[in-house]
């Protein structure tokens, strides 16, 4: 096989990889294997439930739409791997907003290495278990309960079981994923949840464009294009990164002189990726998931009136959903890139390494420079976070087109984040496979 010379794999190079290398073919295998069996897993489903009323009591419910999102309907079709992946991502979405606020998991993470790390991938694993264990019984009383066809005191704690113990096997299985696969193996997962849903939903796009007349192909037409051009948007905003130049100063080690360096530090124009969006979805969600707790009383509460107000206020596509969702994604952005980059740290391993910024000086003027360069950087990608979460909705109500519900902005900016980021590990695998045939040449 022609191995190219170049840093980055040749397209034709990948494929061949794939294909011959013996150590990517098995890992390939193993990712698509686990993946697989994951998705059957979803459709096993938690005995004792009414399944034809529940779900005509969820047909239109947002909450769970927007849980569907991440578990491939498990939650909907009443699975034993309902919850999915989601406990292990809130685990370490609770784990970092932690290991920020307490010293000693902030020590354990930064000094003491590999060892560290093991410890607090420890620590997020129980999380999860105690997190799937709080989310199988609020939804198992809140949700599951009123369909029970046995005794509904026994199908508390045995569909509970039944729902953490799916959940406890799909963290599993991503790990494994992460470690014998091509890596990243709770974003493949969710990756491959909203990838299942893309037939039912191009079907049922079909079948209103054929229905519909040259109306609805036009309407359907616009809504595509506005989807492909947002993919390509999306792609650039990830992989767009401000370089800040770094100087690191002449040193000698021994007898050996070393010169000065250029590198560069790369900054994200999109910290939080996907997570800001995740983060407001929730929040703007949660007066409609509290609102089905309350609801089902003989008298309407000042509680629950108060939520039907502010659900009615924030339905999707008003004016005030626009101006609550794009301020919630802005705080959200500037929160999570404050865990992500922390400037003053930065600065610190800087001159620990006797490198600086060309025109500022070491320490504080440097803290200073990184700061105002993120929040910039947060602000512009925060705008483009709430470009691509309210623009779709406002297509589809423009065009009204209904087909793509539950396809939005979270599940673009996951498939398109998700694609890039499997594509750069493979494309590492190929890098490693082609300087150990180098070696053994």
């Amino acid at each position: 096989m022609v191995v190219s010379r170049e840093k980055t794999p040749t397209a034709q190079e990948t494929f061949l990889q794939m294909a011959q290398a013996a150590g990517l073919r098995g890992r390939l295998l193993i990712t698509i294997g686990l993946l697989i069996l994951i998705r059957f897993g979803i459709f096993i489903p938690i005995p004792g439930i009414n399944r034809t009323e529940f779900a005509r009591a969820i047909s239109n419910s947002p909450v769970l739409g927007f849980l569907d999102i991440f578990t491939g309907g498990g939650i909907s079709t009443l699975g034993i791997f309902a919850l999915g992946i989601l406990p292990f991502i809130n685990a370490s979405i609770i784990m970092q907003l932690l290991t920020a606020a307490i010293p000693a998991l902030e020590d354990l993470q930064k000094n003491e290495g590999e060892a560290g790390r093991r410890k607090i991938s420890q620590i997020t694993r129980y999380v999860a278990a105690g997190w799937s264990v709080i989310q199988s019984t609020a939804i198992t009383i809140g949700l599951l309960r009123p369909y029970a066809l046995g005794d509904p005191f026994w199908f508390v704690p045995e569909t509970v079981l039944a729902l953490t113990a799916g959940s406890m096997f799909v963290m599993w299985v991503s790990e494994l994923i992460t470690e014998r696969g091509i890596g990243n193996g709770a974003s493949l997962l969710i990756f491959v949840n909203i990838v299942a849903s893309l037939p039912r939903t191009l079907g049922q796009t079909i079948d209103y464009a054929q229905t519909g007349g040259r109306q609805a192909v036009a309407q359907v037409v616009i809504l595509l294009l506005v989807f492909l051009v947002m993919i390509v948007g999306i792609v650039f905003v990830q992989e767009g990164t401000r370089r800040i130049p770094i100087i690191s100063a002449r040193r000698q080690v021994g007898r050996k002189l070393y010169r000065e360096r250029t590198s560069y530090l790369p900054l994200r124009l999109n910290q939080g990726g996907v997570m800001p969006i995740i983060f407001a979805s929730a929040v703007l969600i949660l007066p409609q998931s509290l609102l089905s707790f309350v609801s089902n009383q003989e008298s309407v509460s000042p509680v629950a009136q108060a939520l039907i107000a502010v659900t009615n206020a924030l339905s999707p596509g008003s004016w005030a959903y626009v101006g609550v969702y794009s301020l919630l994604i802005l705080f959200f952005s500037y929160f999570y890139a404050s865990l992500i980059v922390n400037p003053e740290d930065v600065s610190k391993n800087l001159k620990k390494m006797g490198s600086s910024i060309p025109g500022i000086r070491p320490g504080e003027k440097t803290k200073q420079y990184l700061e105002g360069v993120l929040n910039r950087l947060t602000f512009l990608g925060a705008i483009f976070l709430s470009f691509v979460a309210t623009v779709p909705t406002l297509v589809e109500r423009a065009t009204q087109v209904s087909t793509f519900q539950g396809l939005g902005a979270t599940s673009l900016l996951i498939l398109v984040g998700v694609a890039i980021d499997t594509a750069k590990q493979i494309q590492t695998y190929v890098i490693s496979q082609r300087y150990e045939g180098m070696i053994k040449q």
